[in-house]
């Protein structure tokens, strides 16, 4: 992820390793904490808080669209002929560095080998 990756994490308060879900509920905390309407009653923190909120909006609206991009790429990939799934899953993997895998919990070929095992 860019720089801007990295920022769209500290707005949301959460690690590089977070998982979907820990920055989804990260991203609901802030919104709440830091939505314009509970600040309306304190005129001299509204202008803070519509700021941060507007932040907080692009961080997550950045990992939305960072997520729906990598989707659309492998419904790409999966639609050309002659590749399998597992094919265009060892391409990513290949792109992707071995620790960041592992971070994310994209361990492909162990759950492959795991599902081998039970065909």
């Amino acid at each position: 992820m860019s720089k801007a990756g990295t920022w769209y994490y500290s707005v949301l308060g959460v690690c590089k390793q977070a998982s979907a879900s820990e920055i989804r509920d990260a991203y609901r905390r802030q919104a709440l904490k830091w939505h314009p309407d509970r600040w309306m009653k304190n005129p001299e923190e509204s202008g803070e808080a519509k700021k941060r909120f507007q932040k907080i909006q692009e961080a997550y609206s950045g990992f939305v669209n960072f997520m729906q991009e990598m989707v659309l790429m492998m419904q790409n990939v999966r639609s050309q002929e002659g590749n399998s799934l597992e094919d265009h899953q060892g391409s990513l993997m290949d792109m992707m560095a071995e620790d960041e895998r592992r971070k994310l919990g994209f361990d492909w070929e162990s759950s492959a080998r795991k599902r081998a095992r039970f065909c």
